[in-house]
């Protein structure tokens, strides 16, 4: 008899150990250990996902003839960690060894490589890409651009194609899915769901023991089954779908959700399967039922950047984390633990994060990140809010978006410029602006808008590291034709800005 694993982000009927035990000898373990919940102040929606998914999914594995051996958070046995609860079982069950799936983050990797078990590690084959794929196809690449590992995806998968050649004969349009924020969104946003016995039990248990935890944990109503979930995909592929290209990059005050999907946190713990959304969505193009670049756009998040990512974060190793290639140290101000500030587009993207735990893309990386990437803050702290606050957060995905694409801190693995923008840009595409205590027109002085400042500030900084970087040319060219007393202006404006920052005054 041997112990199955199953984690948290594992809920899958066809997870690969699974697939290789047996249900006449084997015994499936599942635990709910603090290690898990507390290595990050995890906001308290994305633990009550969690524990009530796999409350269901132990049993669902039951009904289907599985013995499990399901330990709760709360158990006075519970040892607190992943392997003590593998010794454990172990020893209560006499198992001859584990067999598990890989996991999605380096730390639980390298605990279990060295539990004191025998242990048999499954590739995680859930994905399009193995980590040997990704390997073979970075081997000799002077830069990892995403767009073209996308492009091997869709003729692997054959999403989206027609023959050899891509539907509509281009590979991407996403020059077609920057319209700004639309004066009205007819969208009821993603489905919700009442709570039954498991949650509302999870619940009160997440309430006692991470009541302190950032984040609202009411209301809550996030899909906690596969059934759930495919009702919530179907609604958004009727409803969502079809203007989701459109204004994918859009935000709108209290229109947390605009048309996106809000399907990532289902995905990133089993409950639905990649490929089967992503067909889904194509057979919604083809039928007429929603346009080509909101199916491709769509479809270019889930197997190419979500694909992307993991293989950058398996590829660069456990210290991908740590890297900080522009040496940015500020501390993680208040603001991000939802302390005033005047910036309504932070204010606006924060709070939302507190209340659902969840942001779009745009928030995640023009607003918030952009914020602290010119405001010079520790990356390995912004990658761990990151991790903490979002329901669809897990390492092999966040900290490639946060530390790479967001930070810059691998120094351009990712990403072949840095993601920055002064004000124009969150004004353009919001309408955040309108209502803030700053002005997106002021360029300096102390009503000039944070971003704008920062922005010059930043690349004044970086100076040496970017002005030879050709996608950069033409703003330094810019910075250069500002005669010098604009020039230190903005930089005083800047420097005295980010003192009233680091002095935790409400800025």
């Amino acid at each position: 008899m041997r112990i199955v694993l199953v984690l948290g982000d594992q809920l899958s009927p066809q997870l690969s150990a699974l697939r290789k035990a047996d249900k006449k000898t084997d015994i499936v373990v599942m635990a709910e250990v603090m290690g898990e919940a507390s290595y990050v102040p995890h906001h308290p929606k994305k633990i009550v996902l969690v524990l009530a998914a796999m409350r269901k999914f132990a049993e669902q594995l039951r009904q289907d003839g599985w013995r499990v051996a399901y330990s709760q958070l709360d158990d006075p046995e519970n040892t607190g960690s992943i392997t003590g609860e593998l010794i454990r079982r172990a020893a209560e069950y006499d198992a001859a060894g584990v067999v598990y799936t890989e996991p999605g983050e380096w730390r639980l990797i390298n605990a279990l490589v060295v539990l004191p078990l025998r242990t048999h590690c499954l590739s995680d084959d859930r994905f399009v890409a193995s980590h040997a794929e990704f390997e073979t196809w970075a081997d000799g690449r002077k830069a990892l651009r995403m767009e073209y590992f996308y492009r091997e995806m869709r003729r692997k998968t054959g999403l989206l194609m027609d023959g050899a050649k891509p539907a509509g004969g281009k590979w991407n349009y996403d020059h077609e899915n920057r319209k700004p924020a639309p004066g009205a969104v007819h969208y009821s946003g993603p489905l919700q769901f009442a709570h039954d016995a498991v949650v509302t039990d999870v619940i009160a248990l997440v309430a006692d023991q991470f009541g302190e935890n950032f984040g609202s944990l009411h209301p809550f109503w996030f899909a906690t089954d596969t059934a759930q979930a495919n009702e919530h995909l179907d609604h958004w592929l009727k409803f969502g779908l079809p203007h989701f290209g459109d204004y994918q990059d859009a935000m709108l005050l209290d229109e947390p959700f605009l048309y996106h999907a809000v399907i990532g946190l289902y995905m990133n713990i089993g409950l639905l399967d990649p490929i089967t959304v992503c067909q889904k969505v194509e057979s919604a193009y083809r039928a007429g039922d929603a346009p080509l670049n909101a199916a491709e756009g769509f479809i270019r998040q889930i197997i190419g950047w979500r694909e992307y990512m993991r293989g950058i974060y398996f590829l660069e190793g456990p210290d991908y984390t740590s890297q900080n290639a522009l040496g940015h140290d500020r501390s993680l101000p208040a603001m991000f633990w939802g302390a005033q500030t005047k910036m309504n587009c932070v204010a606006q993207s924060v709070r939302q994060t507190r209340d659902e735990a969840y942001a779009h893309h745009i928030q995640r990386l023009m607003v918030i990140g952009n914020f602290a990437l010119l405001a010079g803050l520790d990356p390995e702290q912004v990658h761990q809010w990151y991790l903490a606050v979002y329901a669809d957060a897990f390492e092999w995905v966040e900290a490639p978006n946060v530390i790479g694409m967001s930070q810059f801190a691998d120094g351009g693995i990712i990403a072949s410029k840095p993601y920055v923008s002064s004000g124009n840009y969150i004004h353009k595409m919001s309408n955040y602006c309108g209502t803030c205590s700053y002005r997106v027109q002021d360029k300096t002085g102390p009503t000039a808008c944070p971003f704008n400042i920062l922005y010059w500030d930043f690349l004044h900084r970086h100076r040496d590291r970017f002005s030879g970087n050709g996608r950069m040319g033409n703003i330094y060219r810019v910075w250069d034709r500002f005669d010098d007393d604009k020039q230190a202006t903005i930089l005083s404006d800047a420097a005295d800005w980010l003192s009233r920052l680091d002095a935790q005054e409400p800025v």
